[in-house]
């Protein structure tokens, strides 16, 4: 689990990964956007990764709307969306 956020709508950034190591690649993801959370000193709900079928896997991270503008500015996700 991440770092205390305060309260504020979280919005789930998202990266997809297609083909046969779409698995592994969006596990190796997951490390790089927890390096970076480190690094920058940044708050986040979640990091994880979900395969949705053998060939599409997507990694997210779940923030605040509040610093979503420094994830995407800096990570560029593929697609967002409202976190449950």
């Amino acid at each position: 689990m991440g770092y205390f956020c305060d309260m504020n709508r979280k919005l789930k950034l998202i990266w997809d990964f297609k083909g046969p190591d779409a698995l592994e690649t969006a596990k190796h993801h997951c490390i790089h956007l927890k390096e970076f959370t480190q690094i920058e000193n940044l708050a986040y709900y979640e990091i994880d990764h979900q395969q949705l079928n053998e060939m599409h896997t997507i990694a997210f991270v779940i923030v605040d709307e509040s610093v979503m503008k420094i994830y995407r500015d800096a990570l560029k996700p593929h697609r967002g969306e409202l976190a449950d």
